[in-house]
């Protein structure tokens, strides 16, 4: 598997690029940082740290993409992830530092040069890859796979009761995506909610390793733990990009999938960035619910995954 990560840097996305460094089958051809959870530059350093963190300092290119969204004002979740994105670990700058060039450069390069080669792992607001679809639009066609971290299936949102982050951040972005004519799967809130919560005993597991990467989890988990006890009366740990990076290495951890249509609302008062999300009508029925949506499917929707098998590959990938 040839995998390039668009991140915007924070809490569980480290985990998904330790999780694709670990993975003996993956070659991380290059990592993209795109606006989202903490200041942009922030976020290019959190990536260039979990790299060296893992033992893998200088071996993936960091590339730096778009640093606002595409019309909206920038929205952020330092309150979240702490000022820092990492619980506010002060961690040391990390001897790699970025490509000279843009990330959107490097996608459509890389994407073009390979074609049917090259899958990617959009864990950010979806900037960075609308931006590179508007300037070559050929890139839907010539990418393996894009596997999305984002939208609600159905369900409350993290961010509005209608939203999630990354298609709130930048909702005309997400829609360009859905709508492009990638070979896409979407894995999101939704599922998190159901299939990504890593269990109290896998913590326990975690935390009692005491290795170098275990450390690292526990020491960037802290402020998501506080602000999620806050939320929800107990302290979760969530896991929206991670388990997004072990379906595409591992697809058995996709017990239920739906091959969906999947638009974005981009202006509604209190629905903007709402992710609609249902199962085409057949012929038949759409001539009696002339109503509903009725195109062909543009996404594969994962509505159930393997928590167990998930939480064993990042226990594995934390061993070191």
């Amino acid at each position: 598997m040839r995998l390039i990560i668009d991140t915007d840097t924070a809490g569980d996305d480290a985990f998904s690029i330790l999780l694709a460094l670990k993975a003996p089958h993956v070659t991380l051809e290059g990592i993209t940082i795109c606006n989202g959870n903490v200041p942009f530059d922030q976020q290019v350093e959190n990536a260039l740290y979990t790299l060296e963190v893992a033992g893998a300092g200088g071996t993936v290119p960091v590339w730096k993409g778009c640093p606002l969204p595409m019309l909206r004002k920038p929205v952020d979740a330092t309150e979240f992830f702490g000022a820092d994105g990492m619980s506010d670990a002060g961690f040391p700058q990390a001897q790699q530092r970025p490509e000279d060039g843009h990330a959107v450069d490097f996608l459509i390069d890389t994407i073009m040069s390979n074609p049917g080669e090259i899958e990617i792992l959009a864990q950010a607001p979806l900037t960075n890859i609308a931006t590179a679809y508007v300037k070559e639009p050929r890139i839907a066609q010539n990418l393996k796979h894009l596997w999305v971290m984002g939208g609600l299936d159905n369900s409350i949102g993290n961010t509005t009761p209608a939203s999630e982050f990354n298609f709130y951040v930048d909702p005309e972005a997400a829609k360009i995506v859905v709508n492009a004519g990638f070979r896409l799967t979407l894995s999101t809130w939704t599922l998190t909610m159901s299939s990504g919560l890593l269990p109290d005993d896998k913590l326990r597991v975690i935390e009692a390793m005491d290795t170098p990467l275990s450390r690292f989890f526990m020491t960037i988990s802290q402020a998501p733990f506080k602000r999620t006890e806050m939320r929800y009366g107990r302290p979760l740990s969530t896991h929206p990009d991670s388990l997004t990076c072990a379906c595409a290495i591992d697809h058995a951890i996709m017990l239920e999938t739906a091959d969906c249509l999947v638009d974005v609302e981009t202006q509604g008062e209190l629905t903007r960035a709402y992710s609609s999300i249902c199962t085409p009508l057949t012929p038949d029925e759409a001539e009696i619910d002339f109503l509903w949506p009725s195109a062909p499917a543009n996404a594969r929707v994962i509505r159930k995954a393997d928590t167990n098998r998930f939480a064993e590959m990042l226990i594995a990938a934390l061993a070191d």
